[in-house]
């Protein structure tokens, strides 16, 4: 079994520019199958380019990216089959029912006929949502939003969730809600997790290793532990929060007031503004 094989993702030397501006500069990076690992940093630090160039949504400029050992320039649908990608920007029709939303993912996934209705029921059953199914979308709330989206991302039962942002705007009960439902499905399916997010707790909690990014490059990557543990003038009491300052020297903002889906594509759009 090579290297390759036991990567879900193996980013090499990646940059990426937008014109004059360096979005994404040498970075590499190595997630192994069935680990969380959270990229973390500060709006503008590149993190949602990079995700887009994993999802194979924007093209490698320079360097190399594999999926479980598929080189991205030369298999992107083969990828796109194998991968579930939650974005910051709504990614649900609110004209159609839950069901209706589901079904459309599990056709542009391929998802055979013959199993779709199952596949579809189970993802919504998966995220608790049978009971709205055929209801609109838009009248769901900000929490169901995002497990609607989540469902939507399983429903071809992906090797890869990435998830950008996916708890952006929920208060925190909604939030424990979306996280609990992720990893009990990795934990059935043996899924490797990537996310991004700007809540340092959520990461310290669910990520086996954590990967900072500040102006483009990669600053650190190692477990949220000995993370803590290297910042140096706070002893026992670090927080993830404290690595986060001591490498990008930025303060964390978070709004979990907001719900609903006007509420989560406001604030999903001035993410994409800002990232």
């Amino acid at each position: 079994m090579t290297t390759n094989d036991l990567l879900a993702v193996d980013c090499r030397g990646l940059t990426h520019r937008y014109g004059q501006f360096t979005a994404v500069e040498e970075v590499s990076l190595q997630v192994r199958q069935g680990e969380t690992l959270g990229l973390l940093g500060p709006n503008g630090a590149g993190k949602t380019t990079v995700v887009r160039v994993l999802t194979t949504l924007t093209p490698v400029q320079h360097g190399e990216v594999r999926i479980f050992g598929l080189d991205t320039r030369h298999h992107t649908m083969d990828i796109r089959h194998n991968i579930g990608y939650v974005p910051q920007q709504l990614s649900i029709e609110p004209a159609l029912t839950g069901r209706q939303n589901v079904e459309l993912f599990a056709r542009l996934y391929d998802v055979p006929r013959v199993e779709l209705r199952e596949r579809v029921t189970l993802a919504l059953e998966g995220m608790h949502l049978l009971d709205v199914a055929d209801e609109p979308a838009g009248t769901y709330s900000g929490g169901m939003v995002r497990r609607l989206e989540l469902a939507q991302a399983l429903v071809n039962r992906p090797l890869l969730l990435i998830l950008d942002e996916p708890t952006v705007g929920l208060d925190p009960i909604a939030r424990d809600s979306v996280w609990e439902q992720v990893q009990r499905m990795q934990a059935e399916f043996g899924m490797t997790v990537l996310l991004t997010t700007h809540y340092m707790a959520e990461a310290d909690a669910l990520c086996d290793r954590v990967a900072l990014m500040h102006h483009g490059r990669l600053q650190a990557v190692d477990t949220p532990a000995a993370l803590k543990e290297s910042v140096s003038g706070h002893g026992d009491g670090a927080t993830l929060e404290d690595v986060f300052r001591h490498y990008a020297g930025s303060e964390l903002g978070e709004d979990t007031r907001r719900s609903g889906i006007r509420e989560v594509r406001s604030s999903r759009r001035t993410a994409r503004r800002v990232s």
